[in-house]
């Protein structure tokens, strides 16, 4: 673990801090601590940054209830950098959106951004909106007996492929077999960060477990 005196704060004695949601790995803002409000931070494992502006700290969330609940800091090769990991409570930007970051400069024609989230998002939008000639509305419109019957399905075909140790096939048959789970997730109103929260409980749980045995 680096010490707060290893890092190299600028000629101001602040610190770039980038802020990311450590579930969905989505940047949420760029702000600025000293040492005095990275210590706040370390300590309330809230986020506390300096403003530029009003020249003083400030706690966010302490005004709006949208707290950041700190998971990690990690600093850059340089130290002169730091990557803040957080669980948000609520919108990051002062204008309501979930990032700060929200206004396309570029983007590619022939790359696409490709996050579980999107594909949620994605999915939970057949759900509301039916497209007509969409898989997904089919699968919605079918109910629940199809969706369970294609989970099913798919499961059975990752054992197929995975038995005979093929392994392009069981990546293509797992791929399906999670976008159906998905399909079963919207539909039973379960969400990404319900699962990454009961994963993360369970591994909290293992941890323990293993250390019980250790010292028996």
């Amino acid at each position: 673990m680096l010490n707060i005196d290893e890092l190299k704060f600028d000629e101001k004695g602040l610190i770039p801090a980038i802020v990311v949601d450590a579930v969905t790995k989505q940047v949420l803002t760029l702000a600025y601590m000293n040492q005095e409000s990275l210590k706040i931070s370390m300590e309330k494992e809230l986020t506390c940054f300096f403003s530029r502006s009003r020249q003083e700290l400030w706690l966010k969330g302490e005004t709006s209830g949208n707290y950041q609940h700190i998971v990690s800091i990690t600093a850059d090769c340089d130290g002169d950098a730091l990557v803040v990991m957080v669980e948000p409570e609520g919108p990051a930007c002062h204008l309501g959106t979930t990032s700060c970051f929200h206004n396309p400069v570029f983007q590619s024609e022939d790359r696409h951004e490709f996050s579980l989230e999107g594909l949620m998002g994605l999915i939970m939008g057949r759900k509301i909106d039916k497209k007509e000639g969409s898989y997904t509305t089919y699968l919605f419109e079918k109910g629940l007996d199809k969706i369970l019957k294609k989970v099913g399905e798919e499961s059975t075909e990752v054992i197929i492929a995975a038995k005979a140790e093929d392994k392009a096939e069981t990546i293509y048959e797992i791929a399906d077999l999670a976008y159906h789970v998905m399909v079963l997730m919207a539909e039973a109103g379960i969400s990404l960060e319900e699962i990454h929260k009961e994963l993360a409980s369970r591994h909290v749980i293992d941890h323990k477990v293993k250390q019980e045995k250790m010292t028996k």
